[in-house]
């Protein structure tokens, strides 16, 4: 996957994915606008877009995603920015996002995705996501390990089930 290689000390490490009937064109704006005050989650919408639904059709102004864009995972904190960064991408195939504590520091997180093409016209949506805890901060470690470990299996599933839906019921629509 992209950015296997980029936290080497991730202790925590998932892929999920899962097959969606629309191809990786149709899937690839869901992804796009993903974010916090973008198009949301697709997931629980109280818990990661702090009440507001996750958006239900694209999002003309979230599509043309760049290197170096922020996809916000919540809101801005006492001057602390909680985001991931486009580090690279390949329209409609992969994109990898970059989480850096600080903008001169190693990353300590990844999120990969990757659209691969399916014989039957559909598309195996995979995402990775790697963390390094960084167990030198210990309260933002521990905050991380709740986060991934008991928080990662449930929102991502849902996650990628949203996207499913939305994307199969776009593809239905048109």
């Amino acid at each position: 996957m992209p950015g296997d290689d980029v936290v080497p000390r991730a202790q925590f490490n998932a892929t999920r994915s899962v097959s969606i009937d629309a191809t990786p064109t149709q899937v690839w704006p869901w992804i796009a606008q993903l974010g916090y005050r973008r198009g949301g989650f697709y997931t629980y919408d109280q818990v990661d877009n702090a009440g507001e639904p996750s958006a239900d059709r694209i999002i003309n102004e979230y599509q043309d995603l760049k290197i170096g864009d922020e996809i916000p995972m919540w809101h801005e904190s006492q001057g602390l920015s909680i985001a991931y960064k486009v580090d690279s991408l390949k329209v409609p195939e992969w994109m990898l996002w970059v989480h850096r504590p600080h903008e001169d520091e190693a990353p300590d997180s990844t999120w990969s995705w990757c659209l691969n093409s399916l014989a039957t016209g559909g598309t195996r949506l995979v995402t990775r996501m790697k963390q390094d805890y960084r167990w030198q901060t210990p309260r933002l470690a521990l905050f991380n390990v709740l986060l991934m470990e008991f928080g990662d299996f449930a929102m991502e599933r849902r996650m990628l089930k949203g996207i499913k839906v939305r994307a199969e019921h776009l593809r239905t629509a048109s």
